[in-house]
């Protein structure tokens, strides 16, 4: 458990993902795409779905955190949303699995604090993220025994809709800094090597970053934006 907080400790995380409807969906690619990331210095890699994981555990060293995002009708939860994802995730055995930990309603009605239950007892050795989108979420993350709390999800969900984790000098991570004891890692709309950099001198363990680093589609619509 140490090692992968020592080992990440005022670091960068890589997010590399790539959906199917996405150009570079390929867990031959996201693995090259974790080659760049660690020589270009990161710390560590966030995946999804374990052929993606797979590929990157065998292409770099470092830790990874994985997820698997998959829709459930009458469910706004994503991200590892049931024991059927931390199952197929632990055939690839990532030493941190994310998972969301908002207040939403979960698939087939499964309350949070059971489900982590569950996951302990029957993998009491994975690391837990907590994917939160409020500071009362992180709290509860807290108290239910997560290992870290991650601002993955402020802005995405229907009492955060539109908010930015950089909004007024990045507000929300100040306040989650004051309110849990736990590592907060940074994530969400972190931009900038500044904002990542401004993450860091606030006192979050580390900073993951995607989207402005693994997704040129994007990066590209956003250099043509601006222009037009």
């Amino acid at each position: 458990m140490s090692d992968f907080f020592t080992n990440t400790k005022g670091g960068l995380i890589v997010s590399c993902q790539a959906l199917e409807h996405e150009p570079l969906h390929s867990d031959f690619i996201m693995g090259r795409m974790a080659l760049a990331a660690m020589q270009g210095g990161a710390c560590g890699i966030r995946a999804n779905s374990v052929e993606d994981i797979t590929e990157i555990q065998q292409t770099v060293s470092l830790p990874v955190i994985g997820i698997i995002k998959r829709d459930y009708p009458g469910s706004e939860v994503f991200i590892t949303a049931t024991m059927k994802e931390v199952d197929e995730l632990m055939q690839a055995r990532p030493e941190m699995i994310a998972m969301d930990a908002t207040h939403r309603a979960r698939p087939e009605n499964g309350h949070l604090a059971a489900f982590v239950a569950l996951v302990r007892e029957k993998y009491p050795d994975v690391l837990l993220m907590a994917d939160i989108a409020t500071v009362d979420e992180a709290v509860e993350a807290e108290r239910l025994g997560f290992d870290c709390v991650s601002s993955t999800l402020h802005g995405y969900t229907g009492n955060t809709q539109g908010n930015k984790v950089f909004s007024h000098d990045f507000q929300f991570l100040k306040a989650l800094l004051e309110m849990v004891t736990v590592p907060v890692i940074a994530e969400g709309n972190v931009e900038t090597p500044e904002m990542a950099k401004r993450c860091l001198a606030l006192g979050c363990h580390a900073v993951v970053v995607g989207g402005a680093i693994t997704r040129p589609k994007q990066i590209t619509e956003r250099f043509v934006a601006a222009i037009q």
